[in-house]
């Protein structure tokens, strides 16, 4: 796992953002921003927080605040934030999973519908999943480790961070993809799925490159594939590990685990136009760049708020799919 010593002290490594004068409207911001971070301190994504809200404070004139607001998969941060005021004071840099999944996998508990409650400003970064197994096990490659699979059906383990978690649908993906019988095993979290990988209870597993790389660069996991469609190339360890359009060309497997900026709908589209301009500056920045990529992140930007959404949108029907292929459900 990554600590937050390891995460915070990447800052020495990144040369901070320069304004660049853009302009604001009279009335906004007068006073501090918070990003609503979904989950709990300490990990990945609470570093790209705390790094956004770092380098928005000399482009908005305010200081920016992180809050952590963690529990039911992301949802009660972004449910704070859907139902907050429409000011562009309260912004959610929420996940995939949040945006895009949950609505399918709590079906009956979701409180908000992200499509409709939230407004859109941009994605900041993107990433993939890797599979990785015990570096003790035989198989060196992803094709040894199907064979495996297929000359015993249900006998090798795939261990998850949890029931409809990216990990847990990217492996049934792959099931599917692959014509293979593999027992999923979920987990509460990464930290036991990881804990019992290393100590032979599971064969292999998917999790977010984040949160995998330090056991993969202490030796202890053995990379077999990405779970995105090309390479990922960003992070140099990773460079010579084959993506999914090679393994299996015709399963359209492309398992993109990203993260945006979001606001309360119906938050004025000025206010809306500036956090876009502040917070794409920021994700297009080389320091940015400098700060996410070592960790597994990949910077990205889009052009609008409205292509924000409508990516957002596409992406909506995708996971619906995977969801639908893995029979999850969290409630």
């Amino acid at each position: 796992m990554i600590s937050r010593r390891a995460l915070l002290g990447a800052a020495a490594l990144s040369a901070p953002v320069v304004p660049v004068a853009w302009g604001q409207t009279p009335d906004f911001p007068t006073r501090p921003v918070r990003i609503v971070v979904p989950y709990a301190p300490g990990g990945a994504v609470d570093l790209t927080g705390r790094f956004l809200a770092e380098h928005l404070q000399p482009l908005l004139g305010q200081n920016v605040l992180v809050e952590n607001r963690g529990g039911a998969g992301g949802n009660l941060g972004a449910d704070v934030v859907a139902k907050g005021e429409k000011d562009g004071y309260t912004l959610l840099l929420g996940s995939v999973s949040i945006l895009c999944a949950n609505k399918f996998l709590y079906r009956r508990s979701m409180p908000l519908d992200p499509i409709r409650d939230l407004a859109p400003v941009t994605r900041v970064t993107t990433g993939t999943v890797l599979l990785i197994v015990n570096a003790d096990r035989p198989w060196k490659t992803f094709g040894e480790l199907m064979a495996a699979a297929k000359r015993d059906p249900g006998k090798l383990t795939m261990g998850s961070s949890g029931a409809g978690t990216i990990s847990h649908l990217a492996i049934e993906s792959l099931k599917r993809a692959a014509g293979v019988d593999i027992t999923h095993v979920p987990y509460r979290g990464g930290g036991p799925a990881f804990q019992d990988l290393y100590a032979g209870n599971i064969d292999m597993m998917f999790d977010v490159i984040p949160a995998a790389m330090p056991n993969v660069r202490e030796g202890k996991f053995r990379p077999l594939a990405v779970g995105s469609a090309e390479r990922v190339t960003y992070v140099p360890e990773l460079r010579e590990v084959p993506g999914m359009k090679e393994l299996l060309p015709n399963a359209g497997i492309d398992m993109q685990s990203w993260y945006g900026i979001n606001l309360p709908a119906g938050t004025p589209e000025d206010r809306i136009a500036i956090l876009h301009r502040a917070v794409t500056q920021v994700v297009r920045s080389d320091a940015f760049r400098q700060r996410m990529e070592p960790i597994g992140f990949a910077p990205v930007a889009d052009e609008s708020p409205a292509a924000y959404g409508a990516y957002t949108r596409e992406q909506e029907k995708v996971w619906q799919r995977l969801v639908e292929i893995s029979g999850a459900t969290l409630d």
